[in-house]
């Protein structure tokens, strides 16, 4: 007897959605690349501590895009986690809005120009690799740095975010509220290290996920 069985044809993703995300995540690579050459340029040529005056601004409206994630995974147009991609833009938002841009002064510390370096290296890599990858090109190495380099780099930025947050304490007792102190205090002490966790276990997991997908098609 035949089988009656039958399996739905794949659908084929929207071209409008398609082109959407490419412009979107080439237009996030260009920018982030842009940060990465200021703050490379800038402590080179003259030090951290004119690290924000020189790319601060251009990097809080940078990462301020990237709430557009939220609603792209809100509305479904991507398969990201909603949660975690929620928590990973809040994080950011609470330091280029509630602390540098608040208390500018503290962005001379070299924390800043590291937590940049690997946000900026990161992001370069992750919207190269989307963009390439939407448009049908997924080239190796790009793919290996994808799922390889934040063993570097998550440590690095979340050192450094906490690190400011952490100078950011006194600063906003002071000029804002102790109220606000309080709450940058619990904030980087008790949610943090649970968040980045989960975060990291998160990229763990997307991780196994491919690699694993990868050795199955490769041994077929």
């Amino acid at each position: 007897m035949a089988d009656k069985t039958s399996t739905k044809p794949a659908r084929k993703p929207s071209p409008v959605k398609n082109g959407y995300l490419i412009l979107y995540n080439a237009v996030s690579a260009m920018l982030w690349l842009t940060v990465l050459g200021r703050i490379v340029g800038v402590n080179v040529l003259r030090g951290p501590q004119f690290a924000y005056p020189v790319v601060g601004e251009f990097c809080k409206w940078t990462q301020t895009l990237a709430g557009m994630e939220v609603l792209h995974s809100l509305f479904g147009i991507v398969r990201a986690p909603l949660f975690t991609t929620f928590m990973q833009v809040f994080s950011r938002y609470a330091i280029v809005w509630g602390i540098t841009d608040m208390f500018p002064p503290l962005a001379a510390s070299p924390a800043y120009s590291s937590m940049l370096v690997a946000w900026s290296v990161t992001e370069v890599i992750r919207y190269s690799y989307f963009a390439l990858t939407l448009s049908g090109w997924q080239p190796s190495a790009l793919h290996w740095l994808r799922y390889h380099a934040f063993f570097v780099l998550y440590p690095l930025g979340i050192s450094s975010e906490a690190w400011l947050i952490w100078i950011a304490v006194e600063p906003a007792k002071h000029l804002v509220s102790q109220l606000y102190g309080t709450a940058l205090w619990a904030y980087v002490v008790l949610v943090y290290p649970p968040s980045a966790y989960i975060l990291y276990t998160h990229m763990m997991a997307q991780r196994r996920k491919v690699l694993k997908a990868a050795n199955k098609k490769a041994t077929e």
